[in-house]
């Protein structure tokens, strides 16, 4: 360990030269033989990590020496072992505060000052496990209907949603919102202002469906729509910045220039480029990106007139809901847990007409066209050719009574609107009776009412 009469000398004074060899010199010998703070080896002062009983003691002219002493001494990542004294946790603050006034009196990029700054990261390391975190920060809070949880995670860069800066998780307890994924320091949370987003998904499930409906600063009183900070277009006081979504302006803080895909503008013009909004709307997007809301032939029928692969869909979607009833009833393709397969993808076995945004931006992508014939041909191969049961409930055509069994997804047949007899396509169109099904059942249910009366 370092003499404190020597560690003093060489930062207040004395022969320049020889003082800088002599603090070289021992820097070097302290990075070879303590820097690692996980060797716990032995040498000439005692064991390594083990403060020295003289480390706290002194009068206040000593306050640098106790601080570069407790900056070499202390094993910063070791956990301490029983009861800690509240002396331990005021002394180390005590040591972090003459620290800081250390590294602001160096000389600037001074190698002494970068070291010194590293001994106070290590200090505040040390004072941030010797404060007991389930006393003094709960693993769960609610603030405005965020469910804030505690993370665990210390290497991992983030920035913090409400103040802009980065969270340094070694040193800083920080916050996620499990439904909106908000992420803030243990001290903002108290300054939050916007709810979760979560609960608007929940209570609000549809889409602002305007092309970016502007309403002007002047309605927003030159102030920020979420927090009210001043803004304006010229950037004094502060940067206004749209939000393509809802039209409204933001201040920098609430608004990062973080682009989204635009609802609006993939319903109405079938565009798909992300356009800036801000970070409320960037999350609800976010969330409500899976959520079928979209009805799209009552928001805009014109769309599958321009757009081929919606018409594509459609039909594949028209299909699977025809494939369903064989599956609910089929043992084995209910042992083989068939309809899972779109279980990322459940309002496909529901309906053929809502879609998702992740819908619509997978089929512009072609990938839900791929994945979506794939099994489709795996649904019709279990009907067609695997399963006896399901090859038993096909059809055969009574207007020729010709070919093979029909299904009602076959791409060559019709399907009676009455009774859901399939036919071949041409029979049916060309046939210019009634529908012999229809026919049989309603002379069957006029012999019934005979026989009652």
């Amino acid at each position: 360990m370092w003499p404190s009469s020597n560690v003093n000398k060489s930062l207040h004074g004395g022969s320049d030269v020889a003082d800088e060899m002599e603090y070289d010199e021992r820097l070097a010998q302290f990075r070879q033989t303590r820097l690692n703070p996980f060797d716990r080896g032995e040498d000439e002062d005692g064991p390594r990590g083990e403060a020295r009983p003289e480390l706290f003691s002194g009068t206040r002219n000593s306050s640098l020496d106790r601080t570069m002493d407790l900056g070499l001494a202390e094993d910063h990542f070791s956990r301490p072992n029983g009861s800690l004294a509240e002396s331990d946790i005021e002394n180390l603050k005590i040591a972090i505060e003459e620290c800081k006034k250390l590294i602001l009196e160096l000389p600037e990029h001074s190698e002494r000052q970068k070291d010194t700054v590293v001994k106070l990261i290590h200090l505040r390391l040390k004072l941030q496990e010797l404060k007991d975190p389930e006393e003094d920060e709960p693993n769960l809070r609610i603030v405005l209907e965020h469910r804030f949880s505690k993370e665990k995670s210390k290497s991992v860069k983030q920035t913090c949603d409400k103040c802009s800066t980065i969270i340094w998780g070694l040193i800083q307890t920080w916050y996620t919102c499990t439904g909106c994924y908000y992420r803030c320091h243990s001290k903002c949370m108290n300054l939050i202002t916007k709810a979760c987003v979560r609960s608007k998904v929940s209570h609000q499930s549809e889409y602002e469906l305007s092309i970016c409906p502007e309403i002007g600063l002047d309605r927003q009183d030159y102030r920020c729509a979420e927090c009210r900070t001043p803004i304006s277009l010229r950037g004094v006081p502060g940067e206004a910045r749209q939000c393509d979504y809802v039209g409204q302006y933001y201040c920098s803080t609430c608004h990062w220039n973080d682009t989204a895909i635009i609802p609006a503008r993939v319903i109405h013009n079938w565009e798909f480029e992300p356009r800036k909004v801000c970070r409320s709307s960037l999350r609800y997007l976010a969330l409500m990106m899976s959520r079928p809301v979209l009805k799209l032939k009552e928001i805009n029928p014109l769309l599958f007139n321009f757009v081929e692969e919606l018409v594509e869909i459609r039909k594949l979607r028209q299909d699977i809901l025809l494939m369903k009833p064989y599956f609910i009833t089929c043992k084995e393709a209910m042992e083989a847990r068939l309809l899972l397969q779109l279980q990322d993808r459940q309002h496909f076995v529901e309906n053929d007409d809502m879609y998702s945004l992740q819908d619509l931006i997978d089929i512009s992508s072609g990938r839900l066209s791929c994945s979506l014939t794939e099994i489709h041909t795996t649904f019709a191969k279990h009907i067609k050719l695997d399963c006896e049961r399901c090859q038993a409930k096909g059809f055969v055509c009574e207007l020729c009574k010709e070919g093979d069994i029909l299904f009602p997804f076959d791409s060559h047949t019709s399907v009676c609107h009455e009774c859901s007899a399939v036919f071949h396509r041409d029979c049916y169109y060309d046939n210019s009776t009634t529908c012999p099904r229809c026919a049989r059942m309603t002379e069957r249910k006029q012999d019934d009412d005979g026989k009652d009366s």
